[in-house]
């Protein structure tokens, strides 16, 4: 049996020294590399081909790094790696309410970088088996009904009054590991760990509360009980059927 292929990433940055400097760190501890230096072009990547991680700049012309992260976490979980140049932490809060999985600031050392990429995949790869393993039916209980809500585990499915709801996939995990466990209230710390298989030390939890933030969102609006996931003030978040 052969080695496995070593991880693919997806450098995004406009400046080609910074791409330059990024891939060479990378590609000596092993990783292969993709460069794109333009948000449009680099959606059109993750499009055609798989890539395990996206080292995106922040500060790009056409489409900003901000924007380029919206686009992705609309339907894909890939890691993502903000780098910028202002070390203020608006920025950071932005780019982890969007779902960036961490945040580098300009001026860094390749060593730092490389570290970076090899935590977050291998939060990553703990996340999926979490997610699989969680939301893995059961024999004959691939389904779980709540009236007008039902939740296909097996489909990855959540349908409201019949219409089925347009979640990501991390949206769908976060509600499937609430949903299994109906009115347990879990802190946003254990949700990070859960679900993103993180900590508050590498992602902010501020991450928890947008992604109920716009699950709510879209099931109020097809239809779901307002507050379905309930807050439970100074602890955290609840599935209540």
């Amino acid at each position: 049996m052969g080695a496995p292929p070593s991880p693919r990433v997806l450098v995004v940055d406009d400046d080609f020294g910074s791409r330059a400097l990024v891939r060479s760190a990378l590609e000596r501890e092993g990783f292969g590399v993709s460069e794109s230096g333009d948000g449009a072009q680099a959606l059109e990547l993750l499009a055609q081909d798989a890539h395990d991680l996206v080292v995106l700049d922040v500060n790009m012309p056409s489409i900003g790094g901000f924007d380029v992260l919206s686009q992705i976490r609309r339907t894909d979980t890939v890691p993502v790696i903000m780098v910028t140049g202002r070390a203020g932490e608006t920025d950071r809060v932005l780019g982890l309410e969007l779902g960036a999985d961490d945040y580098v600031v300009k001026p860094f050392s390749p060593r730092e970088l490389a570290s970076r990429v090899r935590a977050v995949l291998r939060r990553s790869t703990i996340a999926r088996r979490n997610a699989e393993r969680d939301a893995a039916p059961a024999e004959d209980d691939d389904r779980l009904d709540f009236g007008r809500i039902s939740i296909d585990l097996g489909a990855r499915e959540v349908t409201i009054l019949g219409s089925v709801v347009d979640l990501t996939t991390r949206e769908f995990d976060l509600l499937a590991f609430l949903a299994r466990s109906p009115r347990r209230v879990f802190s946003r710390q254990q949700l990070l760990e859960r679900v993103w298989a993180s900590a508050a030390g590498w992602q902010d939890a501020a991450t928890v509360t947008e992604h109920v933030r716009r699950i709510r969102h879209k099931t109020e609006a097809a239809g779901a009980p307002e507050h379905w996931i309930r807050t439970v003030r100074g602890v955290g978040y609840a599935f209540e059927p």
